[in-house]
């Protein structure tokens, strides 16, 4: 199995390659794919290092499988390239989830629905990917009618700048690197992406419309904010659920702890639920604060944490390319 990684010096590429290494994927010739700038130098992966390709040097090698993860004007332009070859790419950027010819994938929710004939697989954003975990059991349970959710996301899913200005600011009181119009430390950004005519940011219209597309039910109604916060470790969402059917708080828990990819943290007692410290470097969708809102029927409040770098980018993807070989979609 050849794999190419695009992006592979970016935080997510490194994660994808930390993360292909940890689930001992198959891989017979790793191709690690960077801008010209890093082409020619040295990665190691498992101990071995691998030469830096560029973007044609990748195609020429007509891959099983890339794993973009480069940005979505760098997807636009190569991803198609790599599929006139036969590669199947799976796509990290927001560049082709809502094309209504591609797949929007998260494997616990809707990998039933790749074919062979899918040479492009979106995977979808981060913030998306752990709140549909959740919420897609409870769905075949119960029937979603709204969702409102607000999101406290970490600073990784901005970057490497974000990351170097949270911890300038931290240690000097001040960043010459600024990945934010604002201070981010001992501060809050209502502002993910950029705000639309509507007032809803990209970020928030991505949770709305992804959402609908991956679980496969445009009658969802779903309003979302998104806030940046000075975290890292993952994203923390608030979500409140209106369903159509009425339900018992103990078949909740017993639905979300017996889904695949969820881990269930709820004993109030001991103060046990999810935070971003107890997701990082973990791949699981992290619920707790499960309880029924009393203002209004038939809903359920929670609190959803998940690794922004892992399960919402780096593993979701592997989890893709894994599914597609198990089920010789790919071979």
């Amino acid at each position: 199995m050849k794999i190419a990684v695009v992006g592979a010096t970016g935080l997510v590429g490194t994660k994808m390659l930390e993360v292909l290494a940890e689930r001992n994927f198959n891989i017979t010739e790793l191709i690690p794919v960077a801008s010209e700038k890093s082409v020619g130098k040295k990665l190691n992966f498992k101990g071995k290092d691998y030469t830096v390709h560029s973007m044609q040097q990748a195609i020429d090698a007509k891959p099983h499988i890339a794993l973009f993860s480069a940005g979505g004007s760098t997807s636009l332009e190569f991803a198609e390239k790599f599929a006139a070859v036969g590669t199947t790419v799976i796509d990290n950027s927001s560049a082709w989830r809502m094309d209504p010819t591609k797949k929007l994938v998260v494997p616990e929710v809707n990998a039933h629905v790749l074919t062979n004939a899918d040479k492009i697989i979106a995977n979808p954003n981060c913030s998306t990917i752990q709140m549909v975990v959740a919420l897609n059991p409870l769905h075949l349970k119960y029937k979603i009618k709204r969702v409102v959710v607000s999101t406290y996301q970490s600073v990784t899913g901005t970057g490497v700048k974000a990351v170097n200005q949270l911890m300038n600011e931290r240690n000097n009181g001040t960043s010459t690197e600024m990945a934010y119009k604002y201070k981010i430390d001992m501060n809050a950004i209502p502002q993910i992406d950029i705000f639309l005519d509507n007032g809803y940011t990209k970020e928030e219209m991505k949770m709305v419309n992804e959402t609908k597309k991956i679980m496969g039910d445009d009658t969802i109604q779903l309003t979302a904010t998104t806030v940046r916060v000075p975290v890292m470790g993952g994203h923390s969402e608030s979500v409140n659920v209106e369903f159509e059917n009425d339900f018992d708080l103990k078949e909740i828990n017993e639905i979300l702890k017996n889904s695949k990819g969820i881990i269930v943290q709820d004993d109030l007692p001991n103060q046990i639920y999810p935070m971003p410290i107890w997701a990082h470097d973990k791949d699981e969708v992290f619920v707790g604060r499960i309880r029924r809102d009393e203002s209004q029927k038939n809903t359920l409040n929670m609190w959803i944490v998940s690794d922004n770098l892992r399960k919402g980018a780096a593993t979701n993807a592997i989890q893709i390319a894994e599914y597609l070989i198990v089920k010789k979609i790919i071979n």
